[in-house]
């Protein structure tokens, strides 16, 4: 078949809002469907006729597209499919580059839905590696794109996009407005739509970040109306991650810690070893922002310190890890340690986001404060507050404020017992 069957495919079953396993379920595997979708596996006629009555199409539909192979569909087949195997590869970079390749050969060819298609995966590996800015030029072509507008899939698929990439900028309130717009355009979609659920999960963390914490809890409350009981394990999971992240930042421990606990059940490293280490990452963090120095939180760091060797993570990963680190050393008492560490970070600011970069200086403010060294925790706390102003995070600022207010008394203590 021609290089079209599999994009069309794809593009077909995105627009729906359905996942490779739901379009398969009870009959082809999740890895049967991404065969066809990447041109890797030929479907009979059975098969033809079964999808095209799980898309609502006519058979006679889905056998149109099967086109004669040109070259420039050869082409287009092999750059694609390299790109999607640096990305199995987690090499982000040479995915990039493979799938500009197969969106400039689409766009030759003047395939809309592979093009699309192409350039939203080269979008996802630049978000992958932190390159933000030109991420957005991607994502806001995308957005703009008359198939984005045509299609509500699509077009929520570009905004949450967006609203990620606003979100590694420290761009919080922008972050909130696209992650917004993604969600009012998934009200269209089918009940139960993953895509409509994703861009839940990011309004809703969106909507935290800022302080919005009831807000963010509200939402909270559709989204786990959205999962249904049928809902896979996999998909359930990650609800009561995102759940138990509001909680926790709502001082509701209780309730964070059994839905974080929760989702370790229902997660497996065997499914996305990346995603299992970006959880256990956000699981180590809400618990010591809490307070919880235990033994479960020790856990949940080292879990996501291995997996992260396993992935070979990203730059930023390993930064946000040694940050957590440091988080515990500072909660256990160990104040050199952890000053040693958080000052590794404090060099390569850059290469984290400004919301992250802001945590940072404050908790290294106020580990200097700890050990009397007041003049230098004075100035990381200063730089803190302006990077939450920023990025617009006003209970960061207030932490800040207030780290730096208990120094200023100190100080004045001091003077007044000398005079």
């Amino acid at each position: 078949m021609g290089s079209g069957f599999g994009e069309r495919l794809r593009a077909e079953r995105l627009e729906r809002g359905m996942t490779q396993a739901e379009l398969g379920k009870d009959l082809y595997s999740p890895s049967y469907i991404s065969l066809l979708e990447t041109g890797r596996r030929e479907p009979t006629r059975d098969v033809i006729q079964e999808l095209a009555r799980r898309l609502e199409l006519a058979p006679k539909a889905l056998e149109e597209w099967n086109n004669r192979v040109t070259q420039n569909d050869a082409d287009y087949v092999l750059a694609a499919l390299y790109a999607r195997q640096a990305w199995d590869l987690r090499d982000y970079e040479l995915a990039a580059q493979h799938a500009a390749e197969a969106a400039r050969i689409a766009l030759d060819a003047k395939n809309v839905s592979a093009w699309w298609n192409m350039r939203y995966m080269q979008a996802e590996c630049l978000l992958k590696q932190g390159k933000y800015s030109e991420c957005q030029g991607v994502v806001e072509q995308l957005v703009e794109h008359r198939l984005a507008i045509e299609s509500a899939g699509l077009g929520v698929r570009a905004r949450q996009m967006l609203a990620a990439v606003c979100h590694g900028q420290g761009r919080l309130a922008d972050s909130v407005e696209h992650a917004r717009q993604a969600v009012a355009l998934g009200a269209q979609l089918p009940k139960d739509s993953p895509i409509y659920s994703s861009a839940l999960r990011i309004y809703i963390g969106a909507l935290a970040e800022t302080g919005r914490l009831d807000e963010a809890w509200e939402q909270c409350k559709i989204l786990s109306k959205e999962v249904s009981s049928k809902s896979v394990d996999h998909m359930s999971g990650i609800v009561a991650w995102v759940i138990g992240n509001v909680a926790f930042m709502r001082h509701d421990y209780e309730e964070g810690v059994a839905q974080h606990d929760r989702a370790a059940k229902l997660l497996s490293p065997g499914n996305d070893i990346e995603q299992w280490a970006n959880f256990n990452k956000a699981s180590a963090a809400m618990r010591l922002n809490s307070g919880i120095v235990e033994a479960s939180t020790l856990a949940a760091l080292e879990r996501a310190e291995l997996a992260h060797t396993i992935v070979s993570g990203t730059l930023r990963d390993g930064l946000e890890l040694r940050f957590i680190r440091a988080k515990w050393l500072y909660l256990t008492d160990e104040l050199p340690a952890a000053i040693e560490i958080l000052r590794e970070v404090v060099a390569q600011e850059d290469e984290i986001g400004m919301h992250v970069a802001a945590e940072v200086h404050l908790l290294l403010g106020k580990a200097l404060k700890a050990t009397d060294d007041l003049q230098e925790a004075m100035a990381y706390l200063s730089r803190a507050q302006q990077l939450f102003a920023s990025a617009g995070a006003s209970e960061g600022i207030q932490q800040a404020m207030d780290a730096m207010l208990e120094i200023r008394l100190a100080e004045r203590r001091a003077k007044a017992n000398s005079a």
